[in-house]
C-alpha cells in the first residue's frame, strides 16, 4: 500500500486536532461538545484544502518527470521515510490521549501536562524529522520538496483556523 494514503489520513487527523486547538480555551461553558466538534470540522476543512498543495506538487512532479516510474518509486521511498517519524510521534499522541481518557482525573491531567502539551510544541520538530526521513530513505529532492510543502501546510492549519474564526477572545 502506498504511504500517501497513510500520510493523508495522518494529515487530516492532525488538521482536525489543529482546529480543536485553535478553539481550545476560548469558551468557559461546561457543555461545549458542539463547539469543539465544529472547531475540529473547521480544521479538517482547512487542512483538506491545504493538503491539496502537496498532492498537486507530487502530481506535477510525476507529470513533468522524464522517467515517471523512477520518480514514483523515489516519491514512494520518501513517503515511507516521511511516515516513520510521524508514526512515532502519532503513537506518543495516541498514548497520551488514551491516558487522558482512561485514567482518573488527576492522572489524566498529568497526562495532558506531561504528554500532550510538550508533544504539541514538538510538532514542528516532528515535521522536520519527517522531511529528513524522506531524504535519508532515498526520496531525494522530489520527496523533500513534497514533504516540506506538506509539513508547511499542516503547520499552517491551526493559525489559519485561529485567524479566520477565532481572532479575538470571547
Amino acid at each position: 500500500m502506498t504511504p500517501a494514503v497513510w500520510l493523508v489520513l495522518l494529515g487530516l487527523t492532525d488538521a482536525a486536532f489543529s482546529g480543536f486547538r485553535a478553539y481550545a480555551g476560548r469558551d468557559a461553558r461546561i457543555r461545549k461538545h458542539r463547539a469543539t466538534a465544529r472547531a475540529a470540522l473547521r480544521g479538517l476543512a482547512v487542512g483538506s484544502v491545504l493538503l491539496l498543495v502537496p498532492a498537486l506538487t507530487a502530481a506535477l512532479l510525476l507529470l513533468t518527470a522524464s522517467d515517471t516510474a523512477r520518480t514514483y518509486a523515489t516519491l514512494t521511498a520518501g513517503g515511507f521515510g516521511y511516515l516513520l517519524p510521524l508514526t512515532v510521534y502519532a503513537a506518543g499522541v495516541l498514548l497520551s490521549l488514551a491516558a487522558y481518557f482512561l485514567l482518573p482525573f488527576r492522572a489524566s491531567t498529568l497526562a495532558t501536562v506531561v504528554g500532550l502539551g510538550p508533544l504539541t510544541l514538538l510538532r514542528p520538530l516532528a515535521v522536520a524529522a519527517a522531511c529528513l526521513g524522506a531524504l535519508l530513505n532515498g526520496g531525494g529532492w522530489p520527496a523533500l520538496l513534497v514533504g516540506t510543502i506538506a509539513g508547511g501546510c499542516v503547520l499552517c492549519v491551526e493559525p489559519a483556523v485561529h485567524r479566520r474564526w477565532y481572532p479575538r477572545v470571547l
